[in-house]
C-alpha cells in the first residue's frame, strides 16, 4: 500500500555522501563497486516499509472500496482468481482476498520481501517470486491483477503491461494504482521520495537523485532497491495500455460508487461526481489529478 513519508530533513557531506541510520567514514564504494548497491540498503528498505505497514494498521475498508469500484465491471462472486504484484514484506491485501475466499497469489521480486510476506501469512503457495515483468502464472489465468504502488518501480512499464495481459483471462480487470506526474500537492508531496514537488522536476534532475539514493542517500527514497523511477498521467496509462492489448479504461469518477461514504458525506462531491461523469472536458480535468488509479478491462 503506498504510505505517507516522513518530509526528509537535508543532512548532507560537502562531498555529497548520505547521514541515515548507517554512517560511513568516506566513500561507501572505497572497496566495493557502484553495481553492488548501497550496503544494507535491502535490510534497511525491509525494516522501514514494516514499521510503516504496521503503523498504519488494517486497510480491508481501502480493500472494500476498491472492491465497490471493481463490482461496477466484472462479477466478483468468490472464488476469484487474483494476482497481487509486488505483495510486500506484509501482504495484507492478500490475507484480506484469501479470507473473502478468492483464489489469490502475491508475487514478490525482492528477496527478504518475500521471505518476510510467506512469514507474515504463514504459508509459501499463496506467494511466489517473480516481478511484473515475469509473473509466475500461465496466459490467461487471472481474473483480477491488482499492481498497486508497483508500475513506477518496475524495470519496464511496457512490458509490465503486456505481461499483465498476457495472464489476463477475457474480461479480466488489472487495477493500476501508482504515481501522478500532474498530481499536485500544496507541500510538495509524492509519498515516493522524500524531496518536496520531485513529480514536477525535469527527467534529468529525477535521474540524478535516483542515482544519490541508490548509491550515497537511500534515505531519499526510504531505502527501496526499487525506488519510483516512472511517473504517468492518466492518458499516457491509457496509451500503454492500448499497447499492451487493453480495450477499455476507467478512473476514479467511472467506477466510484455514489453510496461511498467520500460522496454521500459531500453534496460538493455529489453534484461534482455528476457533473464529471457526463461532461468530458470537466473530466479531463478531474483525471489530471485522479490519473493515479486506472482499471483497464481486456475484451471479452
Amino acid at each position: 500500500m503506498r504510505l505517507r513519508r516522513a518530509a526528509y530533513v537535508p543532512g548532507v557531506h560537502s562531498c555529497g555522501l548520505h547521514r541515515s541510520n548507517q554512517s560511513y567514514d568516506g566513500d561507501p564504494y572505497a572497496t566495493r563497486k557502484l553495481t553492488a548497491g548501497h550496503p544494507h540498503i535491502e535490510t534497511s528498505a525491509l525494516e522501514h516499509f514494516s514499521a510503516a505497514l504496521e503503523a498504519a494498521g488494517d486497510s480491508s475498508d481501502r480493500l472494500d472500496r476498491w472492491l465497490a469500484c471493481l463490482d461496477r465491471l466484472v462479477d466478483l462472486t468468490p472464488p476469484k482468481r487474483i494476482i497481487v504484484l509486488g505483495c510486500g514484506a506484509r501482504p495484507v491485501t492478500l490475507r484480506h482476498l484469501l479470507e473473502r475466499g478468492h483464489e489469490a497469489l502475491g508475487i514478490e521480486p525482492v528477496p527478504a520481501f518475500l521471505a518476510a510476506a510467506r512469514q507474515y501469512l504463514g504459508r509459501d503457495d499463496r506467494i511466489l517470486p517473480g516481478t511484473a515483468e515475469e509473473i509466475p502464472v500461465g496466459d490467461a489465468s487471472q481474473d483480477i491483477i491488482f499492481c498497486e504502488s508497483v508500475l513506477e518501480h518496475v524495470d519496464s512499464p511496457s512490458v509490465s503491461l503486456r505481461e499483465m495481459y498476457r495472464v489476463a483471462a477475457p474480461g479480466a480487470v488489472a487495477v493500476i494504482y501508482t504515481t501522478n506526474r500532474l498530481r499536485f500537492n500544496w507541500r510538495g508531496r509524492t509519498d515516493e521520495f522524500n524531496i518536496p514537488f520531485f513529480n514536477w522536476f525535469p527527467a534529468a534532475v529525477q535521474e540524478s537523485f535516483v542515482f544519490e539514493h541508490l548509491h550515497y542517500r537511500p534515505r531519499l527514497a526510504n531505502y527501496s532497491p526499487r525506488p519510483a523511477v516512472h511517473w504517468f498521467t492518466y492518458t499516457s496509462l491509457c496509451r500503454l495500455g492500448r499497447d499492451a492489448g487493453f480495450a477499455q479504461f476507467y478512473g476514479i469518477p467511472d467506477v466510484i460508487s455514489p453510496e461511498d461514504p467520500a460522496i454521500t458525506n459531500s453534496v460538493i462531491r455529489r453534484t461534482l461526481l455528476g457533473m464529471v461523469r457526463r461532461n468530458p472536458w470537466l473530466r479531463a480535468l478531474a483525471m489530471t489529478q485522479l490519473g493515479h488509479l486506472i482499471f483497464m478491462a481486456k475484451r471479452v
